[in-house]
Parts: structure tokens; sequence; C-alpha cells
């Protein structure tokens, strides 16, 4: 209306110059600065050779304002040449935004180009009107009420302007009173104990609860239906909400009406709709029954339930919608389950999206749903959670269906991934009077070329230690799912009591295994392995090595200078049974879910040393809200030797203490102590850790996590290995419950390029300081280390 008003007012003059017809022979533009020429003559509805009139000049001015584009319009006669004069407005050269610190620079520069806020356009004093009430609504959305927005506009050369927008946001108002109107059956305490909005307290300057938001108060407006139609009362409604602010603006008082209404009992259940799968699977997802109380959560529940069940047979668009119909007199409701299944959908292509380091091979097969099949979102959420649990996939995965133009029952699934570091690399050297010069090394690669497969080398060389190992495992050895791990090892180890050698290993080895999948979630593992091992053991060693060298394996002696040394040579050829069973939704940094590991080793009749080990792992994920997790992890293992063999050898011995068992104690020193007072190790384990997973914030929550744990366990010795303690005394170290270690504390692990660091506080909880006869415990209350994280 108001650029139709502005037409006829500039029309006017040159309609009395115009009372009679012309035929325009020629036109020009005047006052014309950025605009050319012929972009007016394109908006101009009149070329040479029309005649002009009254009509015809409306039309023309109103053809050209309308674009935005001037300020003024003028038409002019000379003669037969008709002249448009023009007053251009001015573009926007610029324009910026200060003070604003709750809504981030971006946010609200994409939110302004909404408006027609943008450098480059032509400038609209109306637009800055629009962009001073978008602001506004923006900061009172927030509880900002006291904001104020200033501004400027400077001419600039080139019929241009800057605009600068200074924004004072003032502080959130905070919410002084909430009160509501009409609860008669509950009090207002426990209804409101879920609400976000609060009136605050002594911790609300960190929780933040009591700042008032629009969004918030909505949410807690959805929050108080639930809890009554949870509860029966299935004609609750909230009749009316006023928000007041006080004349600072700085306090908020929130009422709210409600109309409780009475309880609800079922009277009946019904399905209604094209049932595609057979009435008494539908209805076995239904978690109300006649004569049960209302409860608004279950019927989402139950809608959710049935259409979970169509989805998986390929009704992906499946909708379910629950439809109480009340009876005010019998106080009853009638529920009617409307059920809509749509066609079925088939997926025609799989994409995935945002990752480029991996074979497409080593996605697609994890992947549970084909193409060419029926969309089923059972199989699209277990193809997530498999693509979760790969080393190199960063959680959060997430897909989307689209149709497919022309083709109403197929659709293109789009899978967005992000890499995550796929191993882990270190070098380091090293001096000490002790071992000279020492060199070490590790890569670790879950993804070797892209192929999905992981590759580990492992060097570490020194005076008085060297140690080298590789292994490279296949996971899909073969379509099925068949793993294979090959690994080769030596090591030469000597251990030190003083100054003197007292006992060295030397071994060399290599393993074949491999893994056949039963289920997604179990496998079992089947693996051969070979090594050949020498000990030597001197008068300085202890006595538990001089035992174990002299009673097993081949013996023989060696003169190495002036020291003569007994030794022992040994063939073992190792046979590995394992179960596994995992339903963890991602390897690392899980959620939800259970691991369970047994493996069963014996070296097989016929070799050097025979022994026998079971070892059985556990660790289950509980989720007890949206973000906090309690994790529950227990190990157990026991080693026998036996035939002629009379302990476990040295090397197959558990160790405890440390961040893998019990914090708070040094690593690897709990348990059975040799005569040198050094830890043995022992032939059965027992340990257990209770953790407290705390929330952290998002940009932290795929590569860190914070707990506080409770851990027990130690280090057992059934009697195959005799012990002394301090005076020469014998001392039995068998599994006792009271002899369980304890501690409490907290931890973190962070991702990092270099591997998983683990970070602990502990405090033991029963340490012994040890006397003159017994050994005591030895403690590290903060602990550190550096693990693979693949």
């Amino acid at each position: 209306m108001r650029k139709t008003l502005f037409a006829i007012l500039v029309a006017l003059p040159f309609m009395s110059i115009a009372a009679e017809k012309f035929v325009v022979k020629d036109m020009r533009v005047e006052g014309l600065q950025r605009i050319s020429e012929g972009t007016v003559f394109n908006y101009l509805p009149i070329n040479v050779g029309d005649t002009l009139d009254s009509t015809r000049i409306s039309e023309a001015i109103r053809a050209i304002y309308e674009q935005d584009l001037f300020d003024d319009i003028e038409l002019r006669r000379e003669g037969n040449t008709l002249v448009i004069v023009v007053k251009e407005r001015p573009s926007i050269e610029s324009f910026s935004i200060e003070g604003n610190k709750d809504i981030k620079e971006e946010d609200l520069m994409e939110s302004l180009r909404g408006v027609g806020l943008i450098a480059g356009r032509t400038f609209d004093r109306a637009v800055l009107d629009n962009v001073d009430m978008f602001l506004r609504e923006k900061y009172y959305d927030g509880g900002k009420y006291g904001v104020k927005i200033d501004t400027t506009i400077t001419d600039r050369p080139n019929n241009t302007v800057q605009i600068e927008i200074d924004i004072t946001e003032g502080q959130r108002a905070k919410i002084r009173q909430v009160n509501i109107v009409g609860n008669d059956s509950f009090d207002e305490e426990d209804i409101r104990s879920e609400f976000e909005l609060n009136t605050g307290d002594w911790l609300s300057w960190i929780r933040q609860d009591d700042r008032y938001s629009k969004e918030a108060l909505e949410g807690d407006l959805e929050v108080l239906r639930s809890f009554y139609m949870d509860r029966g009362y299935a004609d609750f409604r909230v009749d009316s909400t006023q928000v007041t602010i006080s004349p600072n603006k700085k306090e908020i008082f929130v009422t709210i009406n409600v109309h409780e209404g009475d309880i609800y009992k079922i009277s009946e259940v019904q399905l209604v709709g094209e049932l595609v799968v057979p009435e008494n699977y539908l209805r076995a997802q239904i978690l109300v029954q006649p004569q049960s109380v209302f409860n608004q959560a279950l019927l989402t529940a139950s809608a959710d339930l049935m259409k979970f069940l169509l989805g998986a047979t390929g009704y992906a668009n499946a909708e379910i919608e629950p439809v109480p119909e009340l009876n005010h007199e019998t106080k009853e409701a009638s529920i009617t389950f409307y059920v809509d299944a749509q066609s079925r959908v088939y997926v025609r292509n799989i994409n995935f999206n945002g990752i480029t380091e991996v074979d497409d091979e080593v996605l697609r097969r994890e992947l549970r749903q084909m193409e060419g099949a029926y969309l089923s979102n059972a199989s699209m959420d277990r193809s997530k959670v498999l693509l979760e649990r790969l080393p190199f996939i960063e959680p959060g995965v997430d897909y989307n269906t689209s149709p497919v133009p022309g083709s109403a029952d197929l659709v293109d699934i789009d899978i967005d991934l992000d890499y995550r570091m796929p191993g882990q690399f270190s070098v380091g050297v090293g001096y000490s009077g002790l071992q000279k010069l020492l060199l070490n090394g590790s890569v670790v690669h879950s993804n070797f070329l892209g192929s999905g497969n992981r590759a580990e080398l492992q060097l570490n060389s020194g005076r008085w230690q060297k140690l080298y190992s590789l292994s490279y495992t296949d996971p899909y050895r073969t379509m099925d799912g068949v793993s294979r791990t090959m690994s080769i090892h030596h090591r030469d180890i000597t251990q030190f009591s003083s100054a003197a050698s007292d006992f060295s290993t030397t071994a060399s080895g290599a393993s074949l295994d491999y893994s056949y999948p039963i289920t997604d979630y179990q496998r079992l593992s089947f693996g051969l392995g070979y090594q050949r091992s020498e000990m030597l053991a001197s008068s300085n060693s202890t006595t538990q090595a001089r035992d174990w060298v002299a009673n097993n394996g081949n013996k023989f002696t060696k003169d190495l200078g002036r020291y003569r040394f007994s030794g022992t040579e040994f063939d073992t050829f190792e046979l590995v049974l394992s179960w596994q069973f995992d339903s963890r939704n991602r390897s690392l940094f899980a959620t939800r879910g259970t691991r369970q590991e047994l493996f069963l080793t014996t070296a097989v009749p016929g070799s050097s040393v025979e022994y026998f080990q079971a070892q059985y792992k556990f660790t289950k994920y509980i989720p007890i809200s949206e973000q906090w997790i309690i994790r529950l992890n227990a190990e157990t293992g026991v080693t026998q030797a036996m035939g002629d063999t009379t302990a476990t050898p040295p090397y197959k011995q558990f160790y405890g203490g440390g961040p893998q068992s019990v914090r708070g104690f040094k690593e690897s020193w709990m348990g059975p102590r040799d005569s040198r007072g050094r830890p043995y190790g022992g032939n059965m384990l027992v340990a257990g850790q209770a953790e407290l997973i705390i929330p952290l914030p998002d940009k932290f929550a795929s590569s860190a996590r914070a707990s506080f744990f409770y851990d027990f366990g130690n280090v057992f010795n059934t009697g195959e290995v005799r012990f002394t303690d301090k005076l020469g005394s014998p001392i039995e170290y068998k599994p006792a419950f009271k002899n369980l270690k304890r501690s409490v504390g907290i931890a973190v692990q962070w991702l990092a390029p270099m591997g998983l660091f683990r970070f602990s506080w502990a405090y033991p909880l029963n340490s012994f300081n040890g006397n003159d006869r017994y050994y005591g415990d030895y403690l590290e209350k903060f602990q550190f280390s550096v693990g693979q994280a693949f």
C-alpha cells in the first residue's frame, strides 16, 4: 500500500503534463550512480514507440519503485523524450555487531541475513526495524529483558552506508517465584522436582537453573503434563500461564494454572488399520491392559515398540497413533491404536559420507542392512553399533534416508562418519648407567593401508632387556567374518637384585589364531603357539627362581665369564580356546552393553613344560540416566602346573596392583614376594572395579572420561611355590576374602595421539605397612600410564 501511494503521488505532477497523449521517441535515465540504465529499462514497462497516458505512467512508476532500488522516482517529458529521474538508495558497505556474548556472532550473522541485512544489498531503513525486533526476541527468549540495542548508520563514499549494531545484553532475569495453582493431589515440590526452571539455591551459580528462558518454560509445561497424565489424569490440562517481569527487569514470577481432572482407568484396547503383521505380534508390544490406570508414557512407548516392529520388517514409514476416548461419567478411557503401515520400503544405495581414509569394503562389511533388501530399522541400528565399534571411527555415527525420485518404495541411505586416529606411534632414546643405551619404539595401526587390518610392531633394546614383537590381524579373513592373527616375538630379559644378575629369560615364539563369529555378539577363537625358552639362575638368584630352573625343563649349566649359571631350556606348544561376548555400543568409551571373555590355555602333551590356565573377564556398562553411567569390571584367573612340571612358569604368573586392577597399590607389587622381597606373582588372580562415570561436556565426551571408583583384588598362590617371610619362616598366600586389598579414588582417561592416557588418584583402604617379619604393601596414590586404545 505504501509503495502504491508513493507511486501515485510521484506521478501526479507528470500526469498534468501528460494530459495529452504522446508517443515516446526516446528515453534516458538521470541520477544513476551504481545501477545501470539497462536495469531501469528492464523493469520499465514502456518502450520507444509506446503511447503514454496517465495509466501507463502510474504503472511505470509503480513497477520501478517495487524493486526497492530508489528512494525517489520522477518522470519528465522533454519534447517526445521520456526522462526518468531517480535517487538511488544507498547500499550496505558493511555491518558489524558488538557486545553479543550469549549468541555466537556467526549464528547472529546468519540469522540477520535472513531478515535482509546483507553487505552489498540495497539499504532499506525498514530492515533495521526488523533487525531490532529480531534481536530483542532472541534475547527475550533467553530471559534478558533489559537488553539495549543501539544502531548507528554512517554514510560512506559511493552512496554506501556502514551499519554498526551495539548490544548491551544486561543480566538474565532470575526466577523469583514459580507457583502452580490448582494442584490438589500432589505437593508442588514433587511436581517441580523435574522442572528445569527453579527459584535457585546456593548451587544455582553453577547449575544456572534459576535463569528464565521461554524454551525452558515450554519444556517444563510438557514435564507437568507428563507428570499428571502418567499417573492416570487423562483429562489434565494447563489452563493458563502468566509470566510477570519486575519493573527493573531482573526478576521473573511464573504462575501456572492447572486443571487436574480425575483418575481414569483403561476400559479396552483396540487396534485399527492395516495390520501387515499378525495382530498378536502387535498386541505383544502393548504395555497397557484393560482396568489398568491410564498412563500416557506407556501408550507412547507401546506405539514406539509397534513402530519398531513394523520397521524391522521393512515398513520404515509406519505411523502408530494411540488415541484415547474418555468417558467422563465412568472415568474410563478406551484406547485405539491407529496403525498406518504405509508401503514397504526397499534400499537402493547405501553411501558413506565424511570419510575417505578407509576402503569402502571395510565399512560395508560391518553393515547388516543390505542394498536391495527392505529397509529394517533393527538392521540399521545394529550397523551403527558395529561401525562405532571400529577403532578408527568416531562415536556418533548417524544416517538418514532420502526417497528416490519417481519411486515411492525406494530410498537411498547416507551414513555420516568421522575418522578417528587409527593408531599410535612412539619413539624413545635414553641412557642409564645400568642399561647403557636404550632404544624403544612402537607402532600400532588399526587401519593399515586403509584395509581395516591391525598391525603392531614393538622394539625395545637395552643392555639387559630386549623385546621384539610383530603381529598382524585380518578381522575379515573370510567373507563370513573369520579373523586371523599372526604374531612372532623374541624377548631377552635379565632381572636384577642390587648390581648382579640373578635371573634371565630368553624366549622366542610364534602364534596363529583364528576367530569364528557365532552371532554378531559372540565369537569362538582357536589358537596355536610355539615358544622356545631358556632360563638361567645363579647363586644370587632368588630361591624360587633356582627351584624352578632346577626342577623343570631340560637342565644344563653355563659359564659366563667367572660366573656359573644353572639353566633350563624347554619347548612349549600352547593351545588356546576362547569365547567372547560383546554387546557394547562402542569399543572405546562405551556407554552401555556387556563384554565377557573366557580364555582356556594349555601346554599340549609333548611340551617340555606343561600347565593349564583359565581366565575370565567381565565388564558391564549400566546407564542410570542420560549422562551418568555405572561401570562394573571383574577379572579372575587361575594357572596350574600339570604332569612333571612342579610349578607354573614364572612368565605365566598373574600380577596385581596398578591401573588395570587395584589402583593406589604399586603396579605388579601385590601378592607373593620372593626371597629378596620382590614381586613373584601368583597362580590365582581376583580383581574387581566399580566406577561411577561422570558426565563431561560434549566436546570432551568422545576423547576423555572421568570417574569415581572403588577397586578390590589381590594375587594369591595355592601352594605351587614355597615362600618365606623376612625371617625365613614359611608363609602362605592362599586365597581369602580378608586378604583382598581395597581402594577408592578418582580417575581420568584421555585419548591422545600417543595412546590412551590414564591418570588416577587413589586412597588405599586396608593397606599394610609391614613390620620386622612381614613385607608391607607398596603404595602409589597417584598413578599414570599410557596404554593402547585399540
